[in-house]
């Protein structure tokens, strides 16, 4: 729903196939992948320990002698091999779909809507032509009162078409739009003074229309291969590397060029031969005014140019680390994918022994709180590395980072058995609390807040 809300106007009007759009919708589900395998198997771990749970299997499990870790071992297994296949379709298949959807999406979006003549509307789609249909028959479908304005020639409303009535049609092939028109006049507006307006009529005319900017047309693959969304692990270390040593080169030739600049200032500046054994400031005040003003416009002007020379440098320097972090952002996202998977099972199926609930109730729930934590922690991170805030391992491992130490609990408190959701443990701890010293004095202030408020509803 997200993608067909975003690309929704980019997709209407322009009369694509049903096997365009298809393709569209497949290579655009392989971008989910990521959030949707990492959530399917956190759910699928929560309701299957869950069921476990709420149908005491887990009880009887225990009952003979199989602990809670030896149990989980086959589904760990499982988990491993899901996790690689993720880590397979991260690196090899990804790159491939990413690169079918964007050229395909390109196609899309710079494709020309469909032709739809609108009453009273002017109609630009026909490279070189404006049309207007003033009222058409919804029975007969003729046209009445059509103009059309010939731009061909690139002068102008110069020559137009006026007609009373018409028609129109595809060709047999479908390649051309015809126009036939009925009671009509071609006006020709003409720089010849001699001739300032040709004007013929006509009881019926036929105009063909070209339309082949309107067939849809794939652009080749090759233009889009080198984004750093397509391409795999090899491709693009090679890339980064690429973009590192052009980076230094380009830093190598700014720094040369202010050393450049620098020089020649000194060469204008210290040319007279009193300069070899006079300091710089006594030779300056040996100077005569005119040189003086020229050493200091000179300077300033080299001052104004490297200020702005720096800047641009500047920008480009930081565009460039931003594609370079982007790239080690695809790099890291291939692991991240199949690590996630592995932790959210040890968060889902702890978790689904622990409430022993299943169906699709509180596994629900607790799965899409967990997953909003990893999503929210997983775009912060990246977006903190695309605005080189942190550096790209950190950021693309911080949710990570952030899911070891829950999944170790949950899974430490489920093998032992304990029971950090039960409402019981919770007011045991409660009364246990109350017994302590801070207990009892917050249990003193709140009675002398209580009290306080009875003798003020009192008094009122």
């Amino acid at each position: 729903m997200q993608f067909l809300w975003q690309y929704f106007e980019d997709m209407v009007g322009k009369g694509l196939e049903g096997r365009v759009l298809i393709e569209l919708f497949f290579y655009a589900s392989a971008s989910f992948v990521g959030m949707a395998l990492p959530l399917a198997i956190l759910l699928s771990s929560i309701m299957t320990f869950g069921n476990m749970g709420e149908n005491y299997e887990l009880v009887s499990i225990k009952a003979a002698g199989i602990s809670l870790r030896r149990a989980m071992q086959p589904l760990i297994i499982l988990t491993v091999i899901l996790s690689l296949l993720a880590f397979y379709f991260s690196n090899n298949i990804m790159p491939v779909a990413n690169l079918k959807f964007k050229s395909l999406l390109y196609d899309i979006m710079h494709q020309k809507p469909t032709l739809d003549f609108q009453p009273g509307v002017f109609y630009k789609g026909l490279e070189g032509y404006v049309i207007r249909i003033k009222d058409k028959d919804p029975k007969t479908q003729l046209l009445k009162n059509v103009l059309i304005y010939d731009h061909t020639e690139l002068s102008g409303n110069r020559k137009v078409i006026m007609a009373e009535t018409g028609e129109m049609y595809l060709s047999e092939n479908g390649h051309y739009l015809i126009f036939k028109l009925y009671n009509g006049a071609n006006y020709d507006e003409q720089k010849n003074i001699g001739h300032p307006l040709l004007r013929s009529t006509f009881n019926e005319h036929t105009i063909n229309f070209e339309l082949s900017g309107f067939a849809f047309k794939r652009t080749d693959e090759d233009l889009f291969k080198d984004h750093y969304q397509m391409l795999n692990l090899s491709q693009l270390k090679v890339s980064s590397d690429s973009l590192l040593v052009e980076k230094k080169e380009r830093y190598a030739v700014f720094t040369n060029a202010m050393t450049e600049r620098l020089k020649s200032f000194e060469e204008f500046a210290f040319n007279d031969s009193a300069s070899t054994f006079l300091p710089s400031n006594l030779y300056y005040d040996s100077l005569d005014t005119s040189k003086k003003m020229a050493i200091i416009n000179t300077a300033q002007n080299i001052a104004r140019g490297n200020k702005t020379f720096s800047t641009a440098m500047r920008d480009e320097y930081r565009s460039r680390e931003e594609r370079i972090a982007r790239h080690h952002i695809e790099w890291h996202r291939k692991f991240t994918l199949s690590i996630a998977c592995i932790l959210l099972f040890f968060i889902g199926a702890p978790m689904g022994a622990i409430i022993r609930k299943g169906g699709l109730g509180m596994p629900v729930v607790v799965s899409v709180v967990f997953f909003l934590l990893y999503h929210i922690v997983s775009i912060t991170g990246e977006k903190l590395v695309k605005n080189l805030e942190i550096l790209p391992w950190q950021g693309m491992w911080l949710s990570s980072f952030v899911l070891l130490p829950i999944g170790i609990f949950l899974t430490y408190k489920a093998t032992t058995d304990a029971m950090i959701l039960d409402t019981t443990f919770y007011n045991q701890l409660s009364e246990r609390f109350k017994n302590t010293l801070l207990g009892k004095y917050i249990h003193l202030l709140k009675q002398r807040f209580k009290n306080k408020n009875e003798s003020s509803s009192a008094l009122s």
